[in-house]
């Protein structure tokens, strides 16, 4: 029997006992094969530890967005420099994702989860500290390696120590941070800023991040390292991952703000994404002992899962990133308005979770995939329609059934991800899905912007020849401004009336290229829908079961 099916029939639940049976164990405990006893309330202590270090790592990505003109003032930075803080904390975690499976391998899934958590305890308290702009990007980088390395071991932990009845509860856990945290943030940030400081944004992952390295260090011990992979390490193929993602991440980041590849610093960054890209695949794929193993995409339901997880990832932090946009550029909202209104996801995905969870538990999870997208896409495809009045009550239906969706898409999507991998390439996965879905955030993000920049142009070249002032409606719009203006007492009544005009047609512009990305994040959905159609059918627990029988022979 290998010990990968020792191990996980060792935490399947135990049925009748051969003669003479074994003291009964207490409610909390099931018997291992070996005799010994698996204890699930430190199994789940443990988990949970895990869990909310995860919630930590990523509510820091968005936790900082409602604060950043706090931010620039205490530190004395330009507003490109600000930027950076978002920026940098973004690159780092996208260059260490694909390591931490290597990682927990070499290290075991507890050492490395504390290191990780003492490090982001740690780069919290020096950005929290920051005097200078370029000590915060510094402490921020630092601080977005240690997040990274948090987030990917969740997933593959879920899936390898627990049995197929609780695999569904963790991922449903698992969905419900990675939803939840970045549409929270914004919102509990303000409020932090608002009642403390700035720097308690990052002050509050110190007892909070004691919390996991106690939980963790005690009674996280899940797997044994391999101290084996520390010899032959892969350099030159982490050299090209990292130049790799980084170029690409920055590219992403900042080339719908610098016209893209009419800049050459994109232009020669997006070249050098392309060929160390390749370079990189390249190696991994001949290299003995590869630090990112690529061996999942040969399974077709993993290829398509992660396709799954691309657009997810667009439809999260894409929606969060359009609908603060367009309620503060247009409707002029403040913070705690964009808060209060961005809220209804959250609370929808957090309601909504348990109810996901059974949805994908009791019917294929083809099926599931389609009805959470379809639902992620009718709900997105609202905002196409969208006009200069919405507010809360306009947005409430899209927010609901958008967060209701989403859940269920991202829980089939991620269930249908591993259904037919095996166990062995779970960790390997994790890091794979949980990069993607930072780069497809990245991505969307991108899109959207440019979509916005472009849009807006093209819609106000089309309004502005269509309301010429030789149109009687024009005309006395013009009149009745250039009456308001007179009133007014300004000096050049006529010169300000064309100039409110103008703004009107922008405005009017603005709001058209908003309902071009809701479009364009609905059509993305609707895509997924269609794609999950083509999935092989496979429960969750098939590799459970085969790791079973091969262990019986």
């Amino acid at each position: 029997m290998t010990d990968n099916a020792v191990k996980l029939e060792g935490l399947a639940p135990v049925r009748a006992a051969p003669s003479p049976a074994p003291p009964s164990p207490s409610p909390s405990t099931v018997l291992g094969a070996d005799g010994q006893a698996v204890n699930w309330t430190k199994v789940f202590l443990g988990f949970g530890g895990m869990i909310v270090g995860q919630f930590m790592a990523m509510l820091d990505i968005q936790i900082v967005a409602s604060s950043l003109v706090q931010i620039q003032a205490g530190i004395g930075a330009t507003a490109d420099e600000i930027s950076w803080v978002q920026t940098i904390y973004l690159l780092a975690e996208v260059v260490i994702m694909p390591l931490t499976a290597y990682l927990t391998k070499m290290w075991g899934t507890q050492r490395f989860y504390v290191i990780a958590s003492i490090a982001f305890i740690l780069t919290s308290i020096a950005t929290g500290l920051a005097s200078s702009v370029d000590m915060m990007i510094l402490t921020r980088a630092l601080q977005g390696l240690a997040a990274g390395a948090m987030i990917p071991p969740i997933f593959a932990t879920a899936m390898t120590i627990f049995p197929p009845e609780r695999r569904t509860t963790a991922n449903v856990l698992v969905g419900l941070i990675v939803t939840l945290a970045p549409t929270i943030g914004p919102t509990l940030g303000g409020h932090i800023t608002e009642a403390l400081s700035w720097r308690w944004l990052f002050f509050i992952n110190v007892p909070v991040g004691a919390l996991v390295v106690f939980l963790v260090s005690r009674y996280g011990d899940f797997d044994k390292p391999d101290p084996r992979l520390a010899k032959g390490i892969d350099w030159w193929g982490l050299g090209l991952m990292t130049v790799f993602l980084l170029a690409m991440q920055y590219v992403l980041e900042e080339g719908a703000k610098n016209s893209w590849l009419q800049d050459d610093a994109i232009l020669w960054l997006t070249v050098l994404a392309a060929v160390t890209g390749a370079a990189f695949i390249w190696r991994q794929l001949t290299y003995r002992q590869p630090i990112v193993s690529l061996k999942p995409f040969g399974d077709r339901n993993f290829t398509l899962g992660i396709v799954m997880t691309f657009v997810t990832g667009m439809s999260l932090f894409g929606g969060t990133f359009i609908l603060p946009l367009y309620l503060g550029q247009v409707r002029g909202y403040s913070s705690a308005e964009v808060g209060t209104t961005m809220l209804v996801s959250g609370l929808t995905m957090f309601l909504s979770a348990p109810i996901a969870g059974r949805v994908v538990s009791r019917i294929d999870a083809r099926v599931a995939m389609v009805i959470g997208f379809s639902l992620t896409a009718w709900a997105i495809g609202l905002g196409a329609r969208i006009t200069d009045d919405w507010g809360f009550k306009e947005f409430l239906t899209l927010q609901v059934v958008r967060g209701l969706g989403s859940m269920i898409a991202m829980i089939a999507a991620q269930m249908m991800t591993i259904s037919t991998l095996p166990v062995t390439l779970m960790k390997d996965a994790s890091g794979l899905i949980n990069l993607i879905r930072n780069v497809a955030g990245a991505i969307g993000l991108a899109v959207i912007a440019t979509i916005l920049t472009h849009q807006t142009v093209a819609h106000y070249t089309d309004i502005a020849a269509a309301v010429s002032t030789a149109n009687a409606v024009s005309q006395e719009m013009l009149s009745g401004l250039t009456a308001m203006m007179s009133g007014a007492g300004m000096a050049d009544p006529d010169g300000g009336a064309h100039k409110a005009f103008s703004m009107l047609i922008r405005r009017q512009a603005a709001v058209l290229s908003f309902g071009d990305a809701f479009m364009f994040l609905s059509l993305g959905c609707w895509m997924a829908a269609f794609l999950a159609l083509f999935a092989r059918p496979g429960a969750a627990t098939a590799n459970l079961a085969a790791a079973r029988a091969g262990g019986a022979h």
